[in-house]
């Protein structure tokens, strides 16, 4: 058992007054014999000594700032159009981000503040914006009710059945919003993920008829920068219905269902039902043709957000260690990044996402979803 703080400070006032008389090579000898009584370093154990010998407590080094109020100004700017995201995601697509804010006249930076800014570290990203950080959060509930039609043709997914190394393969769910009353007719959100990538599809529809959603599924194939080889759904009636297994296995898309009652089969689509549908739009009541309308065209703007300036991380579980399971994270990437570095993709394909991109201002878009309300 190691010494107490109390031991360790009397042997060192024990050993201060010798320490003092001592010459150059009896106090490397006193400070490793001092080492060895309390398991200081050496560093440590001189400035014990110092103390001991001034008879009060020396003052901690004084680092010097690095990240002063210019570059955690400039940091908050960047953090607020990227959407508020932990300190993971921002640092290592900050060298984009902030060349594509310069490139539209949104952020102008001194040399040294830019260089600071670039070279700044996940865990200081987190600790600079901690206040920040603390304002944001709500929760909602789920609609989702059971369905009955189709469900023993339909398999539940097991992972053996998708090949997930590439795209293609996407979770797809709705999102009501009925303002709290489920009651009458009201406006709901397809939303479309896929797991490879995390690119992201959202169309409006007027109510959750299976005709409905059906017609905006045809929409988001139609704009998806790969084809669609498999679609897992929940058991809603909207999803497990003849018109649309009959058109994925005429079309050859595998479709699968999750376990019922498991939210967590789906959890790819349900981050997203929170970041691109309930950060916007909220949890108010939509009616109508007009609110369709309306909500389609942020999604417009919303789909070139999260797919070309939201980086994200990929997990993959690593072997169990009894009932613990422990994940790892890969360097986070916007899904256009991880779309451009896979295989599968033509080049006009990526040329023409690549043109987007560079042409597309994130400040404006941040403005017109919403996001700009936590203070850009």
């Amino acid at each position: 058992m190691g010494l107490s703080m109390s031991v360790r400070k009397a042997v060192t006032r024990a050993i201060a007054g010798r320490y003092a008389r001592a010459t150059k090579v009896e106090k490397g000898a006193i400070l490793d014999e001092l080492c060895a009584l309390t398991g200081w370093t050496r560093r440590h154990a001189r400035r014990a000594i110092a103390v001991a010998q001034q008879g009060r407590q020396a003052p901690p080094p004084i680092r010097p700032v690095v990240y002063d109020a210019e570059v955690v100004n400039a940091l908050r700017r960047v953090w607020i159009v990227m959407g508020g995201p932990c300190g993971k995601r921002p640092a290592p697509f900050m060298v984009e981000i902030v060349t594509a804010l310069g490139r539209h006249g949104e952020l102008s930076l001194a040399t040294d503040v830019r260089a600071r800014l670039l070279a700044i570290s996940p865990a200081t990203i987190d600790r600079a914006l901690a206040a920040d950080r603390k304002r944001l959060q709500v929760k909602g509930r789920t609609g989702t009710k059971p369905g009955s039609l189709l469900k023993a043709q339909i398999p539940i997914r097991t992972f053996a059945q998708w090949d997930e190394s590439g795209p293609g393969f996407c979770e797809i769910d709705l999102v009501a919003h009925d303002g709290g009353n489920p009651m009458g007719e009201f406006c709901h959100t397809l939303t479309l993920t896929d797991v490879s990538t995390g690119w992201t599809e959202m169309r409006a529809v007027k109510n959750k008829a299976q005709r409905w959603v059906f017609v905006a599924l045809l929409d988001i194939e139609r704009v998806l920068p790969f084809p669609l080889l498999g679609i897992d759904s929940d058991n809603g009636s909207e999803f497990i219905n003849d018109h649309l297994f009959r058109y994925c296995r005429e079309n050859e898309i595998t479709f699968t269902r999750t376990r019922p009652y498991r939210k967590n089969d789906n959890c790819f689509v349900e981050q997203k039902n929170w970041t691109v549908v309930r950060q916007p739009v909220g949890y108010g009541r939509f009616e109508g043709k007009a609110a369709v309308d309306s909500l389609n065209e942020l999604y417009g703007s919303l789909r070139l957000w999260v797919n070309f300036f939201c980086p994200q991380q990929s997990s993959s579980p690593r072997p169990a260690t009894g009932a613990r399971v422990s994940r790892r994270y890969d360097k986070a990437q916007t899904p256009l990044q991880r779309q451009a570095a896979g295989p599968g993709f033509s080049e006009p394909v990526i040329e023409t996402l690549l043109a987007a991109y560079w042409h597309t201002n994130p400040v404006v878009l941040t403005r017109t979803t919403g996001h700009c309300r936590r203070g850009y």
